[in-house]
């Protein structure tokens, strides 16, 4: 799953990364290493300027809120449990089978952190004991420095409490699509004592599906229809892009903040785990 990410990007910087046509300046977000479910993020996105008179679609860097509510749904209420889609089901699922047909989108990250049980929490757990579970945070980031570019999708619901002239009257929101995680060796993976997880899959089973710069525009493209050429831009991206590395568990606790949370540990902090 993808439950916690970083993004410190600035917003004219995601701009010329993405090739964004149109933004607005007085739209945009500070600098978050703790980005959380509910909070307010930035997606690029294709689709046709409101009132702008042309049908075409144009790239543009939004504000969404993340966790997704379907454009059918009679309240809110669950937006915080549909912060992810399984892509491996996604254009069946009803929640987001509408939004993947024409609302995709990407929602640019630094990376993403995930939480691994230390060995001997597993064990004890596999033998049907209780304890407390220690829990390392790992960050997981492109090897070369560059922008995570996370699969979404979007919605728009209409709060029907509120009048038209209503600022909260219509809500866009959104979902980070998450695959299976990868089993092969991570990026700069040493073997042997303290070498740290071999691959994400030793750390979680799921991971935020990662769009490689290739498939950016045809997944945007609200043309893209076909539900075998949508499977095949969900395929995995080539092994080997992403290195993890053990933070500080600052990051567990949302309050905290800044880039100190990405600040890579020369170990474990919570057990050592290998």
């Amino acid at each position: 799953m993808c439950g916690r990410y970083a993004a410190s990007r600035k917003p004219e910087d995601l701009a010329g990364l993405f090739e964004v046509e149109k933004w607005d300046p007085t739209e945009t977000l500070a600098a978050d290493w703790n980005v959380a479910p509910t909070k307010d993020v930035h997606a690029v996105l294709d689709r046709p300027v409101r009132d702008s008179g042309s049908p075409d679609p144009v790239r543009q860097l939004r504000v969404l809120r993340w966790g997704l509510v379907p454009s059918w749904a009679k309240t809110p209420d669950g937006a915080a449990r549909m912060i992810n889609a399984r892509s491996e089901t996604a254009l069946e699922k009803p929640s987001f089978r509408r939004a993947m047909a024409a609302r995709r989108c990407l929602i640019p990250a630094d990376g993403y952190y995930e939480w691994m049980t230390g060995v001997e929490e597993l064990e004890l757990e596999q033998q049907g004991k209780r304890k407390r579970p220690r829990k390392q945070p790992y960050f997981i980031t492109p090897a070369d420095g560059s922008v995570f570019a996370m699969a979404g999708l979007y919605e728009f619901w209409r709060d029907r409490t509120l009048p038209d002239d209503h600022p909260r009257a219509w809500w866009a929101t959104c979902s980070v699509l998450t695959t299976a995680a990868e089993t092969t060796d991570l990026a700069g993976y040493a073997d042997g004592p303290g070498g740290g997880p071999r691959s994400l899959a030793d750390i979680h089973p799921r991971m935020p599906l990662m769009m490689t710069p290739d498939r950016w525009d045809a997944w945007l493209d609200p043309a893209t229809t076909d539900p075998d050429e949508l499977r095949d831009l969900m395929a995995a991206p080539p092994p080997g892009l992403l290195r993890a590395y053990p933070v500080g568990t600052d990051v567990s606790n949302v309050r905290n903040n800044g880039p100190q949370l990405v600040e890579e540990l020369p170990a474990p902090e919570e057990a050592t785990l290998f």
